[in-house]
């Protein structure tokens, strides 16, 4: 839990330079399985995309204190806050402390499915932000203010009553909000100033606002059935998890923050909800990462099925047969790296510079140009996976058969290129170890369903390429000078994606190369638990700039330990991880030098990556 000051009153101007922004960390995650919303530990919506994880911003202060737009509900003296979650649920409650009471703000997005939202009906579309703020304790009085900027803050809007209702109109998008307080307009903002007393409260839902749908308002009743509905649905939903381990609070909220990443209508998984969130703050590794990363997705699905979530892998699965079909000519191979969460190609990258980035760092993008790219690695996760599907969850069908061996005669033609690898480098095609090393993967998992299946299959083929990468990374991936497997041909820089040799079953966790390797990493690139998944300056990237520590790459480090029977070391790292997660037990991409959460947040990557190896050392440890 945090302690945040809040400011002492509403008029007070805002303070200057980068104090008008919570650090990334400061921020829980609310959403309805199509999109998600950012709440501040200080109460304050400042990023919400609607109608999709895709879409613009309307609340973009996270990128832009002042053009991005934010929804604030707070105390409006000072306060002290804590932020926790409704147990075993994706409800968040922000809870302020001050000198006369205290009071609590519940925010929550009800999900399709629920009793109040048919799957089905125009509801879904609805996508509904509730905000429910009660005093629990004495008297507080709170400050309202919802200020959207539409289009990530570039196209102006109108603001309209009707009723007891306030539209927020722009050209091509509207909202509506309704409250049980009287709103007052200021300009092109609603604003309220109201004080509860113990036991009362107030409610405030924000609607997209369309023609199919009928303006609907929220009174102290509904917004009662609305949470108990989405508290219900989100403990239902947890209740299929198999895991009984030592860590079941933060498997399980790793598991409830993949579940939001997910968007029900395609079954895609997103990398993370954000945009342009930086890797070092003043640099230029800002990335947008709204997009199904073939690679993400599918250690997802292997991540979810561990704690028994088969609807999910199949829905995923569903995914990959109807958006996603093996093409050719294209010069990233047959499948991209990445697609829009409907299933499309064209993600062009542009800059917003209009916005000024989060804490001055520019540029802000959306899209993603690294589409285009070559990354073998990602045939390897993802026929992994369906691997895994067909062994765990159900046969996988004839025709997901045939793309697969499309897939696999593709691998078996083009291991041996160069390319941009894993870490998506726009520093030049390099033969990477770890693309040749899933390239092996996705030959040897195709092999095992086809064996174990009975499957047609040119096996003879297969087997012999597969046995040529094995003595290609054998050889040429080995370094006697660093005694240690190395980033790519030709070089001594160690990569810390070579910790999913062992994970992957290419070599045993306890082969001499692999812990002399093991420990060369450990000396190179280990920072306490943490780990950098490689030296810029030793291996340019092509960009300019440092990073933090990579925490999948921290947790895959805890899984090579475990599997080479380090296991006191393994829950020592672990354990320390644990602590670098941000009150609420999320992780962004990155952790900075001084254990800050850096990159785009929360960040898929990284939670699958802590139930794998929560699930592994659990089972070690016995």
């Amino acid at each position: 839990m945090t302690t945040t000051e809040m400011p002492r009153n509403q008029e007070a101007p805002e303070p200057p330079g980068h104090s008008r922004y919570l650090p990334i960390a400061e921020h829980g995650l609310i959403g309805d399985l199509r999109t998600v919303a950012l709440v501040g530990s200080n109460g304050t919506i400042d990023w919400y995309c609607c109608p999709s994880f895709d879409a613009p911003s309307v609340f973009g202060a996270i990128l832009d204190a002042d053009r991005g737009g934010r929804f604030e509900l707070a105390a409006s003296v000072a306060a002290r806050t804590k932020q926790f979650y409704f147990p075993d649920t994706n409800v968040l409650i922000t809870r302020f402390f001050t000198e006369e009471g205290v009071g609590e703000v519940q925010d929550f997005m009800p999900v399709a499915g629920n009793p109040l939202q048919p799957a089905e009906s125009a509801e879904a579309d609805r996508h509904r932000l509730i905000r429910r703020v009660l005093c629990v304790r004495g008297t507080v009085p709170f400050r309202v203010l919802v200020a959207p900027r539409f289009n990530y803050g570039a196209d102006p809007h109108s603001l309209n009553t009707q009723g007891d209702m306030i539209v927020f109109e722009s050209r091509q998008y509207s909202l509506s909000l309704t409250s049980t307080v009287a709103m007052e307009c200021d300009g092109t903002d609603a604003r309220a100033d109201f004080k509860l007393t113990e036991g009362e409260s107030a409610v405030f839902a924000l609607d997209r606002a369309a023609d199919a749908l009928i303006p609907r308002g929220c009174a102290h009743a509904e917004a009662e059935h609305e949470f108990q509905a989405t508290v219900a649905y989100w403990r239902r939903w947890l209740h299929q998890s198999r895991y009984v381990g030592r860590w079941r609070e933060m498997v399980h909220r790793s598991a409830l923050t993949l579940k939001l990443l997910t968007y029900a209508p395609t079954g895609a998984i997103v990398a993370a909800p954000t945009t342009s969130l930086p890797e070092q703050l003043g640099g230029e590794r800002n990335w947008d990462y709204r997009y199904v990363w073939i690679r993400d997705a599918a250690f997802c699905v292997y991540a979810l099925l561990r704690l028994g979530f088969t609807g999910e892998a199949r829905a995923f699965m569903q995914f990959l047969a109807t958006h996603i079909s093996p093409g050719d000519g294209s010069p990233s191979g047959p499948l991209q790296i990445m697609y829009g969460i409907d299933g499309r190609t064209d993600l062009p990258e542009r800059e917003l510079p209009h916005l000024e980035g989060h804490q001055g760092s520019a540029p802000v993008r959306v899209g993603n140009a690294a589409a285009d790219q070559l990354q073998l690695d990602i045939y390897g996760a993802l026929i992994d996976s369906i691997y895994l599907y067909d062994k765990w969850a159900e046969p996988i069908s004839s025709d997901q058969w045939d793309d697969v061996c499309q897939l696999v005669d593709w691998v078996v033609d083009h291991w041996d290129q160069p390319d941009e690898g894993v870490w998506e480098t726009r520093g030049g095609r390099k033969n990477f170890l770890y693309s040749r090393l899933m390239c092996w993967v996705a030959i040897e998992r195709a092999i095992r369903v086809a064996t174990r299946r009975g499957l047609p299959a040119d096996h003879r083929r297969w087997r012999q390429c597969r046995d040529t990468i094995y003595r290609w990374i054998m050889e040429r991936g080995w370094s006697p000078v660093r005694h240690a497997f190395v980033q790519h041909e030709g070089s001594e820089v160690l990569d810390a994606s070579v910790l999913m040799m062992p994970m992957a079953k290419f070599v045993a966790p306890t082969d001499p190369k692999w812990l002399s390797t093991l420990d060369a990493l450990t000396e190179d690139l280990v920072s306490d638990s943490l780990v950098y998944r490689y030296d810029p300056q030793a291996s340019p990237d092509g960009l300019r700039g440092d990073e933090g520590t990579f925490s999948i790459c921290s947790f895959w480090y805890v899984e090579a330990l475990v599997r080479a029977g380090r296991l006191e070391e393994a829950r020592l790292a672990f354990e320390k991880m644990l602590t670098y997660a941000n009150h609420l037990g999320l992780y962004a991409e990155e952790i900075g030098r001084t254990g800050e959460q850096q990159g785009n947040f929360p960040q898929a990557f990284t939670h699958l990556a802590l139930i794998s190896a929560a699930f592994n050392l659990d089972r070690a440890l016995g």
